[in-house]
């Protein structure tokens, strides 16, 4: 028996209030999570000697009792009394450190698809229940559905959001998500917002666009250098000051005039637009004008506002076009 190519799908932050800092040390926050196209691929082969392993790419240096694929493993079976193993297969796309949630997400997976090849039979709240210990972010990938999040980034409303595509961009290094919150320059006093802000926020929005596009300002939409977000993100500013690599970036992008936004505690950002062909044409403007970095993707630099933050190592290390998703792929399972 056995389970391939199951999907494990990033995760942007389309805001991220830090609304307070708890006795424990864990921060309140406030965000909105939205999954994308850009996905982890795993396999699950059975094994009835109760073992749990593991191969693949992007394993270098992360020993298995740091794994939180491994943990996650383990956490169900200890939970079910399971006597039964499991040969783990990975397939990164997701880059660490990026803010995309990639551990996290392969985590939710495992427990997920785990359930399923063992016949454990858990329901999602108990899987969450398992989900919480492993990481902050893991629980939202159980849960399965865009969400307003609060409490630590564990206590979901589901939303509705409209369809959108997003280019995410990849600079040099990645970011790690302890020392971002430990920053003593970290703002810990943003004003909560209740859902219904954001909600109607979204339908201004909604609004806004619907008379840009009327008759009179036929293409005007298309122009665009991406859409308007809500809020920030806190962990932004922190970051920027100590990666320089991320701010060279975050710089370019912002003098070419795109409306970016870097996600989690970085070091990706995304640019939010309506359709599909609009992420595409900007994909390939900042393709063409910034470094990128890969041996397949390295291009001369022009002269213009993209440009000018230009050096001999590249400023966009990966960059892709990834439609959100109305649910997690695994949502039914």
């Amino acid at each position: 028996m056995a389970l391939y190519e199951v999907p494990a799908p990033a995760k942007i932050n389309l805001f991220l209030h830090v609304t307070g800092r708890r006795p424990d040390g864990y921060h309140e926050l406030q965000t909105v999570f939205r999954f994308i196209d850009l996905c982890d691929t795993l396999d699950f082969d059975l094994r009835r000697d109760g073992l749990i392993r593991r191969e693949g790419e992007g394993l270098a240096g992360l020993r298995p009792e740091q794994d939180l694929v491994i943990r996650a493993a383990y956490a169900l079976q200890q939970a079910t009394g399971s006597k039964l193993g499991a040969q783990i297969r990975y397939r990164k796309n997701i880059p660490s450190g990026a803010g995309l949630g990639g551990g996290s997400s392969d985590a939710a997976t495992t427990l997920i698809a785990l359930n399923r090849l063992w016949n454990t039979g858990l329901d999602r709240q108990a899987l969450m229940q398992l989900a919480r210990p492993l990481g902050a972010d893991v629980p939202i990938f159980v849960h399965g559905e865009s969400a307003f999040a609060e409490g630590i980034g564990d206590i979901f409303t589901p939303v509705e959001l409209p369809q959108r595509c997003y280019v995410v961009l990849r600079p040099a290094g990645a970011v790690p998500t302890a020392q971002i919150f430990s920053s003593p320059d970290l703002t810990r006093n943003t004003k909560s917002v209740i859902i219904s802000v954001f909600a109607d926020w979204q339908t201004g929005q909604a609004q806004k666009k619907a008379r840009l596009t009327g008759p009179s300002n036929e293409g005007m939409c298309m122009q665009t250098r991406g859409n308007a977000l809500f809020g920030r993100n806190d962990l932004e500013p922190v970051v920027l000051a100590n990666y320089p690599s991320v701010r060279q970036m975050a710089e370019a992008l912002q003098s070419a005039g795109y409306n970016a936004r870097m996600t989690g505690s970085g070091s990706c950002f995304f640019i939010e637009f309506d359709a599909v062909e609009q992420a595409t044409r900007a994909q390939q403007e900042i393709s063409s004008k910034m470094l990128v970095g890969g041996s397949d993707r390295q291009v001369s630099v022009e002269n213009d506002a993209l440009a000018a933050h230009g050096s001999p190592t590249a400023v966009v290390e990966g960059i892709w076009v990834c439609p959100g998703l109305s649910e997690h792929p695994l949502r039914h399972w």
